[in-house]
């Protein structure tokens, strides 16, 4: 590789980042800002179908971004794991939305500012949130993706994950949240972000566990305050 090639790479590397940046930034502006003007509540619980259908038109935006780096990279070698993969993660998500979380006792918090969606988490809740998840997936795949091409090695490629997608995470102070608790949701997504590049790059069908262990953090999250805290006043 010539040092012109090698520099037109790592450009072709960082403009795809701020692309992902820039959608990433501009969906959240939007969830926060716009669909308020639009008579949406910003609020999983109360603008579920709203927020889903939101979120499936940035979906769309992002598959049509990126749509070079997933047609080159998804493939299927071995559909029956696909398919086994594919029915936990569907069946595992619906019972936990549509049987678990409806029988568990009701959420309790103790802090003086107001809990976050995910702390009152109705069953409808899980309806925006499996797919803003999804979509969030897409812009990690596209990002790990685009570092890879950029050949770097798998410790290079977890480390800047995990500060691009912990540093993401600055966008929950939109919502109102306290310091302390945005830097609790970016030290997880660090955590998670130096995982992700290893499910998707090393692991047969990792995009599919690297969905399921995103997911899981907010069914944890919803778990924690029903049975750990003292009732809300």
């Amino acid at each position: 590789m010539t040092a012109g090639t090698a520099a037109h790479g790592r450009e072709s590397v960082r403009q795809r980042l701020f692309l992902i940046a820039a959608i990433w930034i501009v969906s959240d502006i939007g969830y926060y800002f716009a669909l308020p003007q639009l008579g949406v509540k910003a609020s999983y619980n109360a603008g579920s179908v709203a927020i889903a259908l939101y979120y499936i038109f940035w979906i769309g935006i992002a598959v049509i971004t990126f749509w070079d780096l997933y047609r080159d990279w998804i493939r299927f070698d071995n559909r029956i794991a696909a398919y086994a993969v594919w029915l936990v993660a569907f069946g595992g998500c619906t019972l936990f939305a549509a049987y678990v979380l409806p029988r568990l006792p009701a959420a309790h918090w103790t802090q003086s500012w107001s809990p976050p969606d995910v702390v009152l988490a109705n069953q409808w809740y899980f309806l925006p949130k499996s797919v803003d998840i999804l979509f969030q997936q897409l812009l990690i795949l596209a990002m790990v993706l685009s570092l890879a091409a950029g050949r770097l090695d798998l410790r290079r490629m977890a480390i800047y994950c995990a500060l691009l997608f912990g540093s993401i995470h600055l966008l929950l102070l939109f919502g109102g949240l306290p310091v302390g608790y945005v830097v609790r949701f970016m030290i997880f997504a660090a955590a998670f972000g130096a995982i992700f590049p290893i499910l998707i790059l090393r692991v047969p069908n990792g995009i599919g566990y690297s969905y399921m262990l995103h997911w899981l953090y907010y069914a944890i999250t919803v778990l924690m305050p029903r049975f750990f805290s003292t009732p809300v006043s």
